[in-house]
């Protein structure tokens, strides 16, 4: 089994889809069983990862469909409790496909530290002095992680600055370091925290914070789609989506809107893979701030053609080793089902689907309206709130929705009706 596109996979059972995706992504029947577990997190685990731990929270994990990244088919794992994500991403992966679907790249797993110098006497000659004995900075650094370095990553620069602040100046100290399929947070902690005191006599100042940044932009991640005209509803539509990222590109309160849409996406496939989530959410919204005023994570134009084309860029400081990662027994089969082999593959792959999400999300509301798909799945949550079982679910949804009435009072009144009449 080899493409991700399945027309109806929403009609199957959880059975049935967990047996497409077990021969998709060759599992096994151990990781079978953990994923049909309604926790496969135990609380020995969990204890282990956190402090003060008394449980666990399951939150659903579905399948977004129809994914060809760079002309290969993917099943996308995602964890998330908002209804329509996994469906629009799924209907925008489908639309993409018959243009090729999504092109990606990215740059090297480079993240930055941190090491901030205060009280200064002369803070340009104490840059200055830091920059000229980077060699010795850099070689202090790596002798913290020779394993990283034997594998073509470590400390690779330094940079430094001078920032005016209001208690005074600070020399800022920076070292890059390429943290290969890690994210990388412990690993430059732990290089600042080392060099921190040479620092601090070369620039004969005092060290305060050496911590590393969440606004990875040595990081980044790229995706790239055309769609057909025709796949999206026609030319109306494509110019109702381009109308819709001008209005986010021109307004900061619309963009919010705009970057959430591609996030419910991004930060899905990241809780998904075991990684931080919080990390990832920083740095996108600090990279759309970086012109100083917040814009949208993605660009959409058209083409000569009359085509939609989008394309995305935002830091992806993900990783397959350490962390939640390598111990999260749902996280490891969610990388299994992805089949990728690098970080670098996994941001790639994140960056489509946040690209798609985005897609989805605004062909909703130039067509037919955010609400559609979404009232759906939010109707049946309300009709189960108000104590519907089995086939009343679904009954009591449709019937507010045909009243446009999705409220948990007139639930409870449909589920009275329904009762009485056995």
């Amino acid at each position: 089994m080899t493409s991700s596109e399945f027309a109806g996979f929403y009609k199957l059972t959880p059975e049935e889809r967990l047996r497409f995706v077990g021969e998709f992504a060759h599992l096994d029947k151990a990781e079978l069983g953990i994923l049909a577990a309604s926790s496969a997190l135990k609380i020995d685990t969990a204890n282990r990862m956190i402090e003060n731990a008394v449980g666990v929270m399951p939150i659903p994990f579905g399948i977004a469909m129809n994914f060809l990244i760079n002309g290969k088919d993917r099943l996308i794992p995602m964890a998330i409790e908002e209804p329509s994500v996994i469906a629009g991403a799924s209907y925008a992966a489908k639309m993409a496909r018959s243009k090729g679907g999504f092109l990606t790249s990215s740059t090297r797993s480079v993240m930055i530290g941190q090491i901030q110098v205060v009280d200064c006497a002369d803070p340009e000659k104490a840059r200055a002095s830091i920059l000229a004995s980077a060699e010795e900075i850099l070689r202090k650094a790596n002798e913290q992680d020779p394993i990283l370095v034997s594998k073509g990553g470590g400390a690779i620069a330094l940079e430094t600055k001078v920032i005016q602040t209001i208690a005074g100046p600070m020399v800022i100290a920076e070292i890059l370091v390429d943290c290969g399929d890690a994210m990388g947070a412990n690993a430059v902690n732990t290089m600042a925290e080392a060099i921190a005191p040479l620092v601090e006599r070369i620039a004969r100042g005092h060290v305060c914070l050496r911590i590393l940044s969440n606004l990875a932009d040595r990081r980044l991640a790229q995706a790239h789609v055309t769609v057909a005209r025709e796949d999206l509803g026609g030319p109306e539509v494509v110019d109702g989506i381009i109308n819709a990222y001008a209005f986010a590109a021109a307004d900061p309160y619309r963009c919010a809107t705009h970057n959430k849409g591609v996030m419910n996406g991004v930060t899905a496939v990241v809780l998904a893979t075991g990684n931080d989530t919080r990390a990832i959410e920083a740095g996108a919204h600090a990279y759309a701030s970086r012109s100083g005023q917040y814009s949208p994570l993605t660009h959409w134009r058209k083409d000569t053609n009359g085509d939609l084309v989008g394309e995305i860029e935002l830091p992806m400081a993900v990783g397959l080793v350490g962390g939640a990662t390598a111990v999260h027994p749902i996280a490891k089969i969610a990388v299994k089902i992805l089949g990728v082999r690098s970080a670098r593959e996994l941001a790639e792959i994140i960056a489509a689907v946040g690209l798609c999400q985005n897609l989805a999300a605004l062909r909703a509301l130039a067509a037919e309206g955010i609400q559609h798909g979404h009232m759906r799945l939010h109707a049946r949550n309300v009709a189960a709130t108000a104590g519907a079982t089995g086939d009343l679910v679904g009954k009591i949804g449709e019937k507010m929705i045909e009243e446009k009435k999705i409220r948990i009072d007139r639930a409870k009144e449909l589920l009275a009706e329904y009762s009485k009449r056995g």
